[in-house]
């Protein structure tokens, strides 16, 4: 073979071989780039996932506090239920069993009133077990005079008393009413923070004003000075504390409570739907006994009790 084709096919080879090189570099490259755009992916990911944790960690104590009841569908067949229970089964309940307090008189106040009607104002807080079982017979009374809007479930705190009691909210709730205004408050999420819970709703100086005037002696004992719920019915009744104890709801989810309180033999019916009775009752004395959908006989005989 001459010379010339040797160093032709030499240089042939030198060739292939620079090329494969070359492939190869740029293969390496590649996967370098590929694990460093997947690395990069993962890093973003985690940072993201951080950054919507924070937000939904905010959310929550800025909107609410945490709360495993139902959504969508479930949450409207139970907003349903509590709004709608019938009144020939709230008045087979009449008072109830297991109401332990009722609406106290107060006296030498000027008439709470908003928009020219009588003003409901209520204040408690999420994480309190006994504003837990008063929500539902408010939910309950209030009804009967008006349309609620924005409903929510919450439950009151793992760690007080009947934890985990499944509850309302009134937080993100609006509710419409051509005999009365109501106003809720809630002051604290049941989300924990130092040796209490988080901040969510702070009462004007009015309403605060309110509270420490009637939730004090002589209208409760000084043991239960400042206790919540406090309801205010147009500073002519107060409501200090729980109307019934929240034991009956213990264990009970949200659907079963509603549930429960369409059948007026259930125990569940006898202390909510009989507190909201009373509560019917307080606010038929605000409205002149109007309407009469809700001030019924049965609710009348109530008012005497007051």
């Amino acid at each position: 073979m001459g010379k010339a084709s040797r160093t032709k096919r030499d240089g042939t080879r030198q060739q292939k071989i620079a090329a494969q090189r070359a492939a190869a570099r740029r293969a390496e490259i590649r996967n370098r780039v590929l694990i460093i755009s997947g690395v990069t992916v993962v890093i973003i990911a985690v940072v993201l996932a951080f950054v919507v944790v924070k937000l939904n960690s905010k959310s929550a104590a800025s909107a609410g506090g945490v709360s495993n009841g139902p959504t969508g569908a479930a949450l409207s067949s139970v907003v349903t239920d509590t709004t709608s229970v019938p009144a020939s089964t709230l008045d087979k309940v009449g008072a109830g069993s297991g109401v332990s307090a009722l609406p106290v008189t107060l006296k030498g106040g000027s008439p709470l009133t908003s928009g020219g009607k009588p003003e409901v104002l209520y204040m408690g807080a999420e994480y309190c077990p006994y504003c837990a079982a008063e929500r539902w017979a408010m939910v309950v009374a209030l009804s009967r005079f008006g349309t609620f809007s924005g409903l929510s479930t919450v439950h009151s705190s793992s760690t007080d008393q009947y934890p985990n009691t499944s509850t309302w909210t009134f937080v993100h709730a609006t509710y419409t009413s051509k005999y009365l205004t109501f106003t809720p408050v809630e002051m604290e999420t049941n989300i924990p923070s130092g040796q209490g819970y988080t901040n969510l709703q702070t009462p004007t100086s009015a309403q605060q004003a309110l509270l420490a005037k009637y939730d004090a002696p002589p209208y409760v004992p000084s043991t239960d000075n400042g206790a919540i719920p406090f309801i205010d019915f147009g500073n002519e009744y107060m409501i200090s504390g729980a109307s019934y104890s929240p034991q009956v709801l213990q264990g009970k989810s949200w659907s079963q409570i509603a549930t429960a309180l369409k059948d007026p033999t259930s125990p569940i019916a006898e202390a909510v739907d009989g507190t909201a009775n009373y509560l019917t009752a307080t606010i038929c004395k605000l409205t002149g006994n109007q309407p009469a959908t809700a001030c019924t006989p049965v609710v009348k005989q109530l008012e005497a009790k007051l």
